[in-house]
């Protein structure tokens, strides 16, 4: 029997969206009950083959999840806009978006950058220096955490993320996904994004630190263009991370990232752990269903 696949997904608002193979789907609950929206999926790196090797593999997933994740918010959004009779707009979309890349970029890049600037002269070590810049990237991150999750929406979210990986952590231990079943287990994940965020953050002191102290603007920029190579690093790090046989290092790398999750979600209820399994239920069944498919089409083959 072949391994199972990787399951992951993300909370929308009110709501689940899992991935799987070849589909994705997006579980919301509104007042008039859940509603399932399901995709196909052909991932980059089936088209490219190019795009699934190691260290640039990191970058297309960051970029195909970022582009689901926008997706998945939207129409979480869009379903309590009809209900209130308002309509979400593209240009709505687009000036969220732009104005999160300014924030990441502004909050975790810009600043940290400038910051450094000023105590450069005080640090002779180029690997101290980068060691502080990252330390000043992770403080921003987490007083970020901590500010978003005083709103009651946010807390939703965070309620619906800790849902999302309980169910994948009770299908992964090979338990039916009933609900009584699914709260049983840890709202922590070790494939988490909010892991993968965290041990970008590392990574970052590390590859950074080979490139001296450039001036501001050319720090700034130098972080922006040396994003891919961070990624890319991260996501094989992590990738080691969620197997069962991970080196004793990786353990301790992904350690800080599982602690942040305790900020990043929270305890669901029966209706959210409901939702959860509705998403994951159907990408799995999909699955399923297309492995069958193949194995009897061999089987017609043999005989």
């Amino acid at each position: 029997m072949g391994q199972r696949f990787s399951y992951g997904g993300q909370a929308v608002i009110e709501g689940v969206m899992m991935r799987g193979r070849s589909n994705l789907a997006i579980a919301v609950r509104r007042s008039d009950g859940v509603v399932l929206h399901e995709e196909r999926l052909q991932p980059w790196a089936q088209r490219y083959p190019v795009l699934g090797l190691p260290l640039v593999r990191g970058s297309v997933a960051l970029l195909e999840s970022l582009i689901m994740g926008v997706k998945a918010l939207s129409f979480s959004a869009s379903q309590f806009a009809e209900e209130e009779e308002a309509e979400l707009t593209t240009k709505d979309m687009i000036f969220t978006i732009g104005f999160a890349a300014l924030l990441t970029v502004g909050l975790f890049i810009a600043l940290p950058a400038y910051m450094v600037r000023l105590v450069q002269a005080h640090i002779s070590s180029n690997v101290l220096l980068n060691i502080v810049e990252g330390l000043i990237k992770i403080t921003f991150f987490l007083l970020y955490i901590l500010g978003i999750s005083a709103m009651e929406d946010i807390r939703r979210v965070f309620e619906y993320h800790g849902a999302e990986h309980k169910a994948i952590n009770c299908y992964e231990a090979g338990e039916p996904l009933t609900v009584e079943n699914v709260a049983r287990y840890t709202t922590v994940h070790r494939r988490c994004g909010t892991n993968f965020l965290l041990i970008v953050f590392f990574t970052s002191i590390f590859v950074f630190s080979f490139f001296g102290r450039p001036p501001f603007v050319q720090r700034v920029l130098l972080h922006i263009a040396l994003l891919p190579v961070v990624a890319g690093i991260a996501y094989e790090l992590i990738r080691l991370a969620g197997r069962p046989n991970r080196p004793w290092w990786v353990e301790v790398v992904a350690r800080p990232g599982l602690l942040l999750q305790k900020l990043t979600t929270r305890e669901p209820d029966a209706d959210q752990i409901e939702v959860a399994i509705k998403a994951l239920q159907v990408v799995v069944n999909r699955d399923e269903a297309k492995q069958a498919a193949i194995g009897g089409s061999r089987c017609h083959l043999v005989h």
